[in-house]
């Protein structure tokens, strides 16, 4: 087992849960790590079977697979019949909704007040001549006008009283209208714009390990250009992370370690590069001493965290014990703050919900930085990439 890729690992697993006489299947975040080819198989097989719940952020899975959604939402948990797709359409419905009523009831409650402060101010006017006047100013003003302007005040009291009842009616509408509403807040990127136009060129290249009779991958020819997202394709333990180390070897004149590299494998000369593992094992300590060992604004960084929807509650925490989503964002975090030529990114959705995959989509489309990516999210890699490589696995 320790030979095998993450997404190996995750194959013999499935295996595991599927080959045995279950009658009803808990099956948690299936996806992870899997090839495509993979997640296609289990597509399939989960589609045929009935009685199980499947937690997972795949939204292509999700769609295929489930005929019920159930949502936890931030105040409320919520069941539909459908799929994601049919649940987001109504999800973006019901925002809407929420921020129209709560834009209608603020600015009915900005009415109300101003309302109610002038008729304050007229109660507080009224009651302050009931008592005493001016016999030169107010010669006119007869004895029997103190019982009027009292009678006068009293209705204006009630008034404000019942403005304030109005107010306090608008007010306990408008709570909980934006408790399950999905602020998708937009993160920020800084790409460094390299002066040479090629940053990776891969030519007929092999690598294989020291202690392996045969090669993980054999005649790769690929570039990488200014502005390009190039995605790697191919199964699980076809070289992707092994491709992915090569590049970083290169980049910072590293000793490969125990990989024999055949053929030619080049990297920009001052070539920056923000890395994404795909492993958070290495991961430990708190997020203070995390962004001082990486060079990170701490302040920044949490601020980054928070847009990624990490609870504040977790950043007193040990990053040991966070979920493997949470973990991820911190390695998302630091590879956002880290100004880069390119962004190398191993499996970056691996446990990350949907809300904050659709931060990165919005993020990429909109700073557009050049990117070497390893995804098996279709739907991800669908509007993300600009060109694909195929790596085929040695049989």
């Amino acid at each position: 087992m320790s030979t095998l890729s993450f997404g190996e690992k995750t194959k013999v697993m499935l295996a595991v849960l599927f080959a045995g006489e279950n009658d009803f299947l808990l099956i948690d975040e299936p996806t992870n790590h899997l090839d495509r080819d993979a997640r296609e198989i289990v597509k399939r097989y989960l589609s045929g079977k009935k009685g199980f719940i499947l937690v997972s952020h795949d939204r292509d899975l999700l769609d295929a697979c489930v005929d019920h959604v159930i949502v936890l939402q931030r105040s409320t948990i919520e069941v539909q019949v459908g799929n994601f797709s049919s649940w987001w359409a109504n999800k973006e419905k019901a925002d809407a909704f929420a921020k129209a009523e709560n834009e209608k009831h603020a600015k009915e409650i900005k009415r109300l007040k101003g309302a109610m402060t002038q008729s304050q101010h007229w109660a507080s006017k009224g009651e302050s001549t009931k008592i005493g006047y001016d016999p030169v100013k107010e010669h006119d003003r007869s004895i029997s006008a103190r019982a009027y302007i009292g009678s006068k005040t009293k209705k204006m009291e009630s008034r404000v009283k019942a403005y304030e009842q109005r107010l306090e009616k608008s007010i306990k509408e408008q709570e909980g209208l934006l408790d399950d509403v999905e602020q998708i807040r937009d993160l920020k990127l800084s790409p460094l714009k390299h002066f040479k136009d090629r940053l990776v060129e891969a030519r007929d290249l092999s690598l294989r390990y020291a202690d392996a009779d045969e090669p993980v991958f054999t005649g790769l020819s690929f570039e990488i250009r200014n502005g390009e997202r190039v995605f790697l394709e191919g199964r699980n333990g076809s070289g992707k992370s092994s491709l992915i180390k090569a590049i970083l070897a290169s980049e910072s004149a590293a000793d490969a370690g125990d990989m024999v590299l055949e053929g030619t494998l080049q990297t920009a000369s001052h070539l920056k590069i923000s890395y994404i593992s795909q492993d958070t094992s290495h991961l430990h300590g708190d997020l203070k001493t995390y962004a001082m060992e990486n060079g990170l604004d701490y302040s920044l960084f949490l601020a980054v965290l928070w847009i990624l929807a990490l609870e504040q509650t977790q950043f007193d925490k040990k990053i040991e014990d966070f979920s493997e989503g949470q973990k991820k964002k911190v390695l998302i975090a630091a590879s956002l703050l880290t100004p880069a030529h390119l962004y190398v990114w191993d499996e970056p959705l691996n446990y990350v919900d949907v809300f904050s995959r659709m931060q990165l989509e919005k993020l990429i489309q909109e700073y557009s930085p050049t990117m070497l990516i390893v995804e098996h999210d279709v739907r991800f890699a669908e509007e993300m990439a600009t060109k694909t490589v195929h790596m085929l696995k040695e049989e």
